[in-house]
């Protein structure tokens, strides 16, 4: 039975009111978050309706659910608009390391079944996970109702293979700006994500011809296995401490991610960066350039994409993924102009077009200024629990290495001599799940990558004092 909004929790609302109009939200958010995690406002506990609370404190309906929205995002609220809100409690500190046996429901049972118990996650540091939290639901919502109710019959027809025009339209302009990507809208393949992109594109060069590509290692085991499964053979290449260095591979197109290589968080300078797009032409050749997370920078300034140095040369592709949310499937594929042809053939192939209503929505989403105001709102609180790691292994590993932290949603942690496999195995132990960096490749070196994007602050700290624990046992 859920818990009332007393007097109490109420009143400790109240200093906040008497601070400058400037700084209410901050320190409303800062009240209700302290309250909730330290069980001043019970879990379970229902707040009130954003207008009522609204009313009551004197401030507008905005700031409220300004607030609401950002508690909600950092795990200390629950609920969503329309729903109710509730309080979903302050986070316990760590406890001690599972006993053996002790291990309850799924775990418990997986456990039985090996002949011995397992113990639970607690904590799940692996990457590539954004927070599907931050997902707008009620602006993406009124968007889609919007183009559903506005879009003629002939819209739900099958459409062009490339994707609708308005979104190509869109997303010209958008990657433009953003990320300084050379295209007009006719070079833009919209896809069902980077890896029907990939897909797409080793087909082609298959078909041309190619029986290699270059991937980095370590690297995207994905970029390997879409390689691989579409006919072409993948050749890994280091890439050290700037960028691979292909003037000896035997092969005329890689795919890389050099605005912030994964998983080592590196960009490449910009002598790599003139080298790729050098051999590219040297070789008759291509480059492909995965930017799964360029949205995302927070201590320097944004690394443009390589696309915009040869667009002639460079294959550029990236999706709402990490952006949005990955279950949408959207993504897109800029190519040089002599592709195009060939793409949209594979395309059209592949599933005849994709789906209408979403990219349509997506390109409303992208012309009235909403995905903007998003990516500020997710590169902030991304940003928040960035710093909440750096803080935590400063406090609980200081003897350990933290990089790639500038930009992105993971970030590389090294400990000098430290055993990647018996670290990796403590870890396990102690409930806490990693994603070692051999994991990605022959040529890594011992460390892990930590995905922070997905868990809140307190979950971060936390866990990062249940692996010191772990490792110091």
């Amino acid at each position: 039975m859920e818990d009332s909004w007393t007097s109490p929790a109420w009143e400790l609302l109240l200093p906040a009111l008497r601070a400058p109009r400037r700084q209410r939200r901050r320190l409303l958010e800062s009240a209700l978050r302290d309250a909730v995690r330290t069980g001043v406002i019970a879990a379970g506990t229902r707040l009130p309706a954003s207008r009522a609370l609204a009313a009551d404190l004197g401030v507008s309906r905005g700031l409220v659910t300004g607030v609401y929205d950002q508690l909600r995002a950092e795990g200390y609220l629950a609920g969503r608009p329309g729903a109710g809100t509730y309080a979903a409690g302050g986070l316990a500190p760590p406890g001690p390391e599972p006993r053996p046996g002790a291990a309850s429901g799924t775990a418990a049972a997986a456990g039985r079944a090996d002949g011995a118990a397992r113990p639970a996650v607690r904590f799940d540091f692996r990457p590539g996970q954004a927070d599907p939290r931050l997902f707008p639901r009620a602006g993406w919502g009124s968007l889609y109702r919007q183009v559903l109710a506005g879009a003629p019959d002939s819209a739900l027809s099958y459409g062009d293979s490339r994707g609708v025009p308005e979104l190509r339209a869109a997303l010209a302009e958008v990657l433009a700006r953003r990320r300084g990507v050379v295209a007009d809208p006719d070079r833009i393949i919209v896809c069902g994500g980077v890896a029907q992109a990939v897909s797409l594109l080793t087909r082609v060069l298959g078909a041309a011809g190619h029986g290699t590509i270059a991937v980095e290692d370590p690297g995207a085991p994905e970029h390997a296995m879409l390689v691989g499964t579409n006919g072409l053979r993948p050749l890994a290449v280091p890439v050290g401490d700037a960028g691979p260095d292909l003037s000896a591979v035997a092969t005329r197109a890689a795919l890389v991610t050099p605005a912030h290589q994964f998983p080592t968080g590196i960009a490449y300078p910009p002598e790599v960066r003139s080298r790729l797009v050098a051999w590219a032409s040297t070789v008759d050749g291509l480059v492909i350039e995965d930017d799964y997370d360029g949205d995302f920078r927070y201590d320097r300034a944004p690394v443009g994409a390589l696309q915009g140095l040869a667009p002639d040369r460079v294959a550029y592709t990236g999706s709402v993924s990490k952006s949005l949310a990955s279950g949408l499937r959207l993504g897109w594929l800029v190519v040089p102009q002599r592709l195009v042809p060939a793409i949209v053939e594979r395309k059209r192939a592949d599933d005849l077009c994709g789906p209408v209503l979403e990219q349509r929505t997506l390109a409303a989403f992208l012309t009235s200024g909403r995905y903007d105001a998003h990516l500020r709102r997710c590169q902030r609180i991304y940003r928040a629990r960035r710093d909440s790691l750096v803080a935590a292994v400063g406090r609980y590993l200081p003897a350990a290495r933290i990089t790639g932290v500038a930009a992105g949603l993971h970030a590389v942690l090294t400990l000098p001599g430290g055993d990647e496999v018996a670290l990796a195995d403590a870890a396990r132990r102690g409930g806490v799940r990693l994603r070692g960096l051999r994991h990605y490749g022959s040529a890594a070196a011992p460390g892990f990558v930590f995905g922070y994007a997905h868990l809140t602050p307190d979950t971060i700290t936390a866990g990062i004092a249940a692996l010191a624990a772990a490792w110091r046992d």
